[in-house]
């Protein structure tokens, strides 16, 4: 990915280290650092120099910094002296990998750097058998069989023994950990938050050992390993009759696994929790909330230090299409908002940005905006599940970084997280990843540009998208023109407008196809059980959530977002998301929704039809491997495009009667 070996080793074949600790001791991150230089980029690192050898990096971490524990700085001399300075070896760990990339982007400068998010983290969700649910990139790089990369979805996934679940690929698990160490990303959840079959077995013996195999690579990196754990696990493997949070017998079985777990993996996170949600067991079978079941967690794991992260994503998955008042936006904070206060100091909410589930257009979760008392992270997916499946580019840094900035009467989301947590450092983002075992990691290459993004985005609160894409093109591409760098870096930056132009119109969301969620379905879940309904008719479309005559989830959120109310000053972008308008309501642009359909969705496919033929252009100058993989990515991404475009404008044409004003084709 972003960090290519040899060509650092060579740059900095001239280039002498040294490493100093003040005041703290050798630790395996520091152990690591010295193998990152001395045997991963092969250039020298001397202890105590002579003369002859003063170093020219000298990397000290001294206690008595008045530094961010993960923050560092880094001065470069007139001379080309570089010295890094941190008041951990975490820290200097994440200023040499920032080194790196200053070398990498021929960009070495002074600058001291502190993480905005104190929780920067990756959520794994691969299964025990191999496959990763909801993964675009081959199987998981954890568990399976060695040598196997079937892409399948778990569901589809061929059956395969318990006989050793794990991979057992070190190495690559080693460069996993290294590229998320070098952008900041300092905890991560191993396995999928649908706890199936073994990985229910995965806190118990034997499979803990092999599991404090894998966190022991990544503690050497500095990041915490987590486990998503099953909620039914006393019954399901601790011969309990019972999984009640509140009874004794329960939490004194997760106390003593608890324990063995911290006997093991002395540094360990704590446990990711889904549960009440799509099938998964949960305290409300009990007649217990959720603040009764985090805090079972919570209280077992706080004299280890560790937290509970229990997912906000709790809805009725079995809701009646006839009944339009019901609403799954306002599931999370139906389920949640009364528990303000009542979660332990150890407990973290993750809440899904957007109150449905990353579709292309979202409004802000009312939870990130209205819990006070409450330690929050706020979840983003880097897998393509809704966005392309890592098929279609679609670089979504624009629409992360536009969601973290919705306001508050806090500041904005991200500046929130802190400011109304019971423990700030327990609170930061979280992310579905988007790895396998593909050649290239993320099936598409140009998705590698989305983890590399998410992870610069939970650092530095000033980045652009732009500026982002701008370094992962760069550390990619170290070797093709500026003018190449320039086209890739175009199309990653107009991918994300193109993909939503060519899919559901103006927030309105889930017309997707409903077997695996690529490609169009206008009306796959307008009768299904999901909750997930346009309302499409032959005079307009899109659902009432206002207060006065719908739903009611614009209550939700507080008075700041009034305008949300009213059809007049609501966005465009998300107008159909509140609001049921006719197909000749005029938007701001001044144009109808229904001709915005239209224009829209030709457009998409126009811009595809540009991505390719910039592709092209640029063939002979990037590697040919990398090349051909992204050409015959976007010749399936112009398909789809005009597939979206076509089941689209011709469900609109056929419902509402309305042609396109230009006269464009549509489908009687």
């Amino acid at each position: 990915m972003w960090l290519n070996q040899a060509w650092l080793s060579q740059t900095l074949s001239n280039r002498v280290f040294h490493i100093e600790l003040i005041g703290v001791s050798e630790d395996a991150v520091s152990v690591r650092l010295r193998s990152e230089i001395a045997q991963w980029l092969h250039l020298p690192l001397v202890t105590s120099a002579p003369q002859s050898t003063q170093p020219t990096v000298t990397l000290v971490c001294d206690v008595r910094s008045c530094l961010d524990e993960e923050g560092f700085s880094i001065d470069v001399a007139q001379d080309g002296n570089v010295c890094i300075e941190s008041s951990s070896t975490r820290g200097l760990l994440y200023g040499f990998y920032a080194w790196l990339r200053d070398v990498g982007l021929k960009a070495e400068h002074s600058h001291t750097e502190i993480p905005d998010q104190k929780l920067r983290m990756i959520n794994q969700w691969d299964q025990a058998d191999g496959s990763v649910e909801r993964g675009y990139a081959g199987e998981s790089i954890f568990y399976g069989r060695w040598g196997s990369n079937v892409h399948a979805e778990f569901f589809d996934f061929p059956e395969r023994s318990a006989a050793d679940v794990f991979r057992g690929d070190i190495s690559r698990i080693r460069d996993y950990a290294r590229f998320l160490a070098s952008v900041g990303i300092n905890a991560i959840s191993l396995n999928n938050v649908n706890v199936r079959s073994y990985a229910t077995r995965f806190i118990v013996e034997p499979y803990l050992q092999r599991i404090a195999e894998i966190t022991r690579i990544f503690s050497s990196f500095g990041i915490k390993s987590f486990l998503s754990v099953n909620f039914a696990a006393p019954k399901v493997i601790g011969n309990l009759t019972t999984s009640d949070p509140c009874d004794k017998k329960v939490i004194a079985w997760w106390k003593k696994v608890v324990d063995h777990i911290y006997e093991v993996i002395p540094d360990f996170g704590g446990f990711v929790v889904k549960a009440d949600s799509e099938g998964e067991p949960g305290p409300y079978q009990y007649g217990r909330d959720h603040a009764d079941g985090a805090n079972l967690f919570a209280r077992v794991l706080a004299p280890h230090h560790g937290i509970v992260i229990w997912r906000a994503f709790v809805y009725n998955s079995h809701t009646d299409w006839r009944d339009r008042s019901v609403d799954r936006a306002r599931a999370a904070f139906d389920n949640f908002a009364a528990l303000d206060g009542k979660f332990d100091d150890n407990a973290v909410l993750q809440v899904k940005f957007g109150p449905i589930d990353f579709q292309t257009r979202e409004p802000l979760s009312p939870l990130l905006a209205r819990m006070q008392k409450t330690n929050l992270i706020m979840e983003f997916e880097i897998t393509a599940e809704y966005l392309g499946h890592q098929i279609d580019v679609n670089y979504v840094l624009p629409q992360w970084i536009g969601m973290a900035s919705w306001q508050s009467p806090e500041g904005s989301i991200r500046e929130r997280l802190p400011r109304v947590a019971r423990q700030p450092q327990f609170t930061g983002f979280a992310a579905i990843s988007n790895v396998g075992m593909d050649e290239n990691w993320t099936g598409n290459t140009l998705a590698q540009a989305n983890l590399y993004g998410y992870a610069r985005f939970c650092w530095s609160k000033s980045l652009t998208s732009q500026e982002i894409a701008h370094e992962w093109v760069g550390l990619s591409f170290e070797n093709s023109t500026t003018a190449t760098k320039q086209v890739i870096e175009s199309i990653l930056n107009r991918s994300n407008k193109a993909y939503e132009d060519y899919c559901a119109p103006l927030g309105v969301g889930f017309m997707v196809n409903r077997n695996g969620h690529y490609g169009p379905g206008p009306d796959d879940y307008e009768f299904d059980r999901w909750g997930t309904y346009h309302y499409a008719d032959r005079d307009g479309v899109g659902v009432d959530r206002t207060s006065a005559t719908g739903t009611g989830f614009v209550g939700q959120y507080p008075s700041l977002y009034s305008s949300l109310e009213k059809p007049e000053t609501t966005p465009d972008e998300l107008l159909l998301f509140f609001h049921h308008v006719n197909y000749t309501y005029r938007l701001h642009s001044g144009e109808t929704v229904i001709q915005h359909i239209y224009n829209t969705h030709f457009a998409g496919v126009e811009e595809v039809e540009k991505f390719v033929d910039e592709w092209n252009s640029i063939q002979g100058d990037i590697e040919p491997l990398d090349w051909e993989n992204v050409a015959e990515r976007l010749r399936r991404q112009k398909a789809n495009a005009i597939n979206w475009r076509d089941q689209i404008n011709t469900f609109f044409w056929r419902l509402s009667g309305i042609a396109d004003e230009q006269g464009r084709s549509l489908y009687s």
